[in-house]
Parts: C-alpha cells; structure tokens; sequence
C-alpha cells in the first residue's frame, strides 16, 4: 500500500509526503546484505515482519544499525530507512469521512557518530501501545516535534488513499522528519487497525455505521 503513497497528487502547500527507501525480502537472508547495497539504503534500518495472521511476531519492529545482522532474521520482512523524527509518530485513524489524529512515542533519534559504536539488530516492543499513546500525549515535547500534521494536508491524503485503496477504514503512520516543518513520510498503512485507542472512537464508529445503512436506503428507494 505504501507504493501509491509517491504517486500520489498532494499539493505541496502544507507539506511534502513520501516514503522511505525500502526493501522487501522473501526469501534467502544471506543476500541481504547485498541487496541491501545494491539498494542503497542507508543505515540505521528498521525491518518489520511481513505477517497478515494477526499475531504478535506480525507487531514486532526491529532496528539495524550494520546490514549483515539483518541476516538473522526470518523472512519475509520489510527493511526500510530509518528517519529521524524526534521520537514522536502520528497515528492518522480515518472512518469514512472522519479524521482523528493520535500523538505516540516512537524510536529515538540515530546519529552518525552513534552508528560506528553499535552493531546488531534490536528489537522493539510496538510502539503504538497505549502506554506510548499516553507518554506522547502528556510529555514536554519541543512545539516543533509535537505539533500535528496540517489539517488540509491529511484531508487531502486521506481523501487520496480513499480512492486509490477502496478503502474506508484504515489509518496511517506518519513521522516528521526531525528539524523539517513539512517534510512528512508515511511509514505504514493498517487496513481495519484497532480503533479502540482512538478518541471519541464509540460515537464516531457508530455515526459511519449508520450513514453506511441510509446510504444503501436511499440507493433502494432510487432504484
């Protein structure tokens, strides 16, 4: 889903959205290294699991700081550039035609000079739990790490997604990359994802479910 999102026909007036470089690997780790060269992707890398089952190793996040670690892992994953965003994600919860945006802690900032000093891949607990949910929500954070997404720019994607999708309920993953005001990268794309950390989410999810029923009566009485 993540490759419609730079073909995408945003205007640029709030801000910039891509992707970061990725790789998917499905089979033989040995040649991630390689691949990863061949690539070009830059180091540190977070590589995800590519599981659609619903269980808890399809939540893991792991963190790559040399690309020959990546060789212990099992595929399938997606092994992506890791941006620096201050450690805060934006979870972009859209039903129908609604628009929630949820502050959450996210992987702290690399730096060059760290890179020489680590080596291994790490793995992360989900950082879209609640505990992080509220660690964002509550924290001092710097006006330009902590401010939301412009409105008119997650309309737009929003709007974008909706239709290149065919989707009505999902939610987005967007970082800021750290010392920009509008460079924006979309990170993951949760098809029907849990909407229960979602504010108001009850009344909401109710009001779709209901325009859903009077949209289907009135294309009856139409035909």
């Amino acid at each position: 889903m993540l490759e419609d999102v730079p073909d995408l026909n945003l205007p640029e007036c709030y801000g910039r959205v891509g992707v970061p470089r990725q790789l998917v690997i499905t089979k033989d780790p040995l040649s991630v290294p390689d691949e990863v060269t061949k690539a070009g992707l830059k180091l540190p890398l977070v590589a995800k699991p590519l599981l659609v089952d619903g269980s808890a190793k399809s939540h893991e996040l792991f963190i790559a700081y040399d690309e020959f670690s990546l060789s212990n892992l099992e595929p399938p994953f997606v092994v992506q550039e890791f941006i620096n965003h201050g450690g805060v994600l934006f979870k972009v919860y859209i039903i129908g035609e609604t628009i929630k945006v949820v502050r959450r802690s996210s992987l702290p900032d690399v730096y060059n000079p760290e890179l020489s000093k680590i080596a291994g891949v790490f793995r992360f607990p989900r950082v879209s739990c609640a505990a992080a949910a509220a660690s964002a929500e509550d924290a001092n954070l710097d006006p330009a790490v902590a401010e939301l997404p412009p409105t008119p720019l997650l309309e737009s994607l929003a709007k974008e997604l909706r239709h290149r999708l065919g989707l009505r309920l999902f939610n987005i993953d967007i970082i800021r990359e750290h010392g920009t005001r509008d460079l924006y990268y979309v990170i993951d794309i949760n098809y029907f994802p849990g909407f229960g950390k979602m504010p108001e989410y009850e009344h909401i999810f109710t009001d779709f479910l209901l325009s859903l029923m009077q949209s289907k009566d009135k294309e009856r009485l139409a035909a």
